[in-house]
C-alpha cells in the first residue's frame, strides 16, 4: 500500500504516505464549494506532473554530471466543466545554468517521458516549456 486518505469533513482530506509518514492536506477549491486553504486534488495532479518532470531531470542530470539544483517549475492548471476536469496543465521550467545543445535535448526528452506524463489521459493537454539561460 502507498498511502491512506481520510476525509476530515468540510471538503478536506488528509493523505498519509505510509513509508515516510508525510502528510498531505487537500481542500476543495473555492470555485467548487471549498475553502481553498490547501492544494485541491486537481492541484496535486498538476503539481505531481511538475514534480515528476523535475525528478526525472534530476535523475538524468546525475548521469550527465550536470547540476540542476534550483531548477524551478511554474504550474498552471486549466479546468473545464461538463464534466468538471483538468483540460490542460501548463508548466514552465526554468533552469539555473546553460548547457550545450546536446545535453539540453537529452534532458528535455527525458523530462517529457516522466511516468506521470505517460499516465495522464491523452486528451489532457500537457504544455511543457523549457527556459534555459543564454
Amino acid at each position: 500500500m502507498t498511502s491512506t486518505v481520510k476525509y476530515l469533513g468540510e471538503l478536506r482530506t488528509e493523505a498519509i504516505h505510509l513509508s515516510s509518514s508525510q502528510k498531505l492536506i487537500t481542500d476543495a477549491p473555492v470555485d467548487n464549494q471549498g475553502k481553498g486553504e490547501a492544494f485541491s486534488p486537481t492541484d496535486t495532479v498538476a503539481t505531481g506532473l511538475a514534480s515528476c518532470i523535475l525528478t526525472i531531470l534530476g535523475i538524468k542530470s546525475n548521469t550527465l554530471d550536470v547540476d540542476l539544483k534550483d531548477t524551478r517549475a511554474e504550474v498552471v492548471k486549466v479546468m473545464a466543466s461538463n464534466p468538471r476536469r483538468i483540460t490542460e496543465i501548463k508548466i514552465d521550467i526554468s533552469f539555473p545554468q546553460a548547457v550545450d545543445a546536446k545535453t539540453k535535448l537529452i534532458l528535455e526528452r527525458a523530462a517529457l517521458s516522466c511516468p506521470v506524463a505517460q499516465s495522464l489521459h491523452p486528451d489532457l493537454k500537457q504544455n511543457i516549456n523549457f527556459h534555459w539561460p543564454d
